[in-house]
């Protein structure tokens, strides 16, 4: 089926939780073909929680909508336990890049990719690979805040490992240690029970992040997450953004250049489909390769 290419950054086409809440598979579980890898669970069919983040690798990533190519062949290592922004102006593949490495992407109507994403050398595209395995290794936070609109608070964190089937042990233990790794368990401690979609807009956010990392991933994808956001929340996720790339590997699509300076460790641009350049994020903003890198962090395109 032949779809119309979808705008960058849409969150229409975002499943109701097909994001694969939060991530994460044992770095010793046998991978598809009987080898060890990442994305396999334990042989209880639970994945066991990641001590630290993994690399992403894209090889050759293309991806279409219809007949349409958004990338045009990505080459890109994302380090573990870093932070990786990725600039440039609208439209240009930014969020189809990013749902890609965890297969969101092929989830909308006539679109597809092409060549390897690996997670720590595992083609998350291999042959009998499972999706559901994949978005436990590699969580994703879209750009407007998703909570499940019917549940409590405590369930919309919870849902992510009665979902992945993981085992339980003290279910509201773990709920805290989410919503507390999130920056959240303060403000919410006496009122789990009440409706996550009744927090802020910046409390949502967050406790998005924690329904991630309740199944303890080792990747999160943020797409363009303070967009929405006032100033003040907007300084909280960027803090936890700090505080959690000790444990996970983070990609963080923005068109707020003072956010990326902020938070990167390494900087990606891109432009029409294509990678320009990737750098560390000093080098990017004061001394780029490429003019075109130049002109765009000036501001004199985008």
């Amino acid at each position: 089926m032949t779809s119309a290419r979808v705008p960058e950054g849409t969150t229409e086409m975002e499943p109701q939780d097909r994001t694969g809440v939060g991530a994460e598979a044992s770095p010793g579980a046998a991978a598809p073909g009987g080898e060890t890898g990442p994305l396999a669970p334990s042989e209880n069919g639970s994945p066991h929680a990641a001590a630290h983040g993994l690399t992403v690798k894209l090889e050759g990533l293309r991806a279409f909508y219809g007949d349409a190519e958004q990338l045009r062949g990505i080459d890109l290592e994302f380090n573990a336990n870093e932070v990786t922004a990725i600039i440039g102006p609208s439209g240009c593949g930014k969020s189809t890049m990013i749902r890609c490495i965890n297969r969101m992407h092929e989830e909308i109507p006539g679109a597809r990719a092409e060549g390897r994403v690996l997670l720590q050398g595992a083609d998350v595209y291999g042959s009998g690979v499972d999706v559901v395995a994949v978005r436990r290794a590699i969580g994703m936070v879209f750009q407007k805040p998703n909570p499940f609109p019917t549940m409590s608070i405590y369930d919309n964190v919870a849902s992510g490992l009665r979902l992945t089937s993981r085992r339980r042990g003290d279910l509201r233990a773990k709920v805290e240690s989410a919503l507390r790794d999130a920056g959240l368990w303060e403000e919410v401690a006496d009122r789990l029970q009440e409706p996550g979609a009744g927090l802020s807009g910046g409390q949502q956010q967050r406790l998005c992040i924690a329904r991630s990392l309740a199944v303890d991933p080792e990747v999160i994808l943020m797409d363009e997450p303070c967009s929405a956001l006032d100033p003040i929340a907007t300084l909280k996720i960027e803090e936890l953004i700090e505080e959690l790339k000790e444990r996970v590997t983070i990609v963080i699509v923005t068109h707020n250049m003072q956010q990326a300076a902020r938070v990167a460790d390494r900087t990606a641009f891109m432009l029409d489909g294509a990678l320009v350049e990737v750098g560390a994020t000093h080098g990017i903003f004061t001394k780029p390769e490429d003019p075109r890198t130049e002109e765009y962090v000036t501001g004199k395109f985008g």
